[in-house]
């Protein structure tokens, strides 16, 4: 089981006109939103991702303005192929990768297993992920779950780190998967 001391989330790239083209792209910006707000209630460190944000655009504005600090510009699919990323990776401490965002066949899958490769615990949570097609997003889900990178949903994950009805953030928590 992820633990708060243990896990860490990842934001792929759910920026500029793809977050809103891709596959249920409204349910997906909303999940990644929440992870977002109860990760920072719980203290969990958040990672963030932007593909070429210089010609891609930004994170969406519901996810962005939950956000603390600056993203990680990448130009590599994988975020396990940039410094900027490996750097913050070691700083967080953390061993379990909570990992969400677009494309699941392309960024999500590439950074999910070489964190998988590098000895980490990887879950990927498939409300939070999407692809421009639902094929595309079925296949990279696919060749996750092969790897033993297991699935998740966005309240699976936060009752998993909460544990207890009775911890501290409990209704923070609850107030977001409502």
């Amino acid at each position: 089981m992820f633990t708060v001391d243990e896990a860490c989330l990842v934001v792929i790239d759910v920026q500029g006109k793809l977050a809103t083209i891709v596959d249920n792209s409204e349910e997906v910006v909303q999940n990644v939103s929440k992870l977002v707000q109860a990760m920072q209630a719980l203290e969990v460190p958040v990672l963030w991702l932007e593909q070429n944000p210089g010609r891609l655009g930004g994170t969406a504005l519901d996810i962005a303005q939950h956000m603390q600090g600056q993203p990680i510009a990448k130009m590599a699919f994988s975020a396990c192929r940039e410094q900027a990323f490996i750097d913050a990776l070691k700083a967080s401490g953390r061993t379990k990768f909570i990992v969400t965002g677009i494309e699941t066949h392309i960024c999500v899958y590439q950074t999910a297993r070489q964190l998988k490769e590098q000895g980490f615990e990887v879950e990927v949570v498939v409300d939070a992920v999407s692809s421009r097609t639902k094929l595309n997003k079925e296949i990279g889900l696919a060749k996750m779950q092969a790897l033993e990178i297991l699935p998740t949903s966005t309240e699976m994950i936060l009752y998993e780190l909460l544990q207890r009805a009775d911890h501290e953030h409990f209704k923070t928590v609850l107030q977001l998967v409502k």
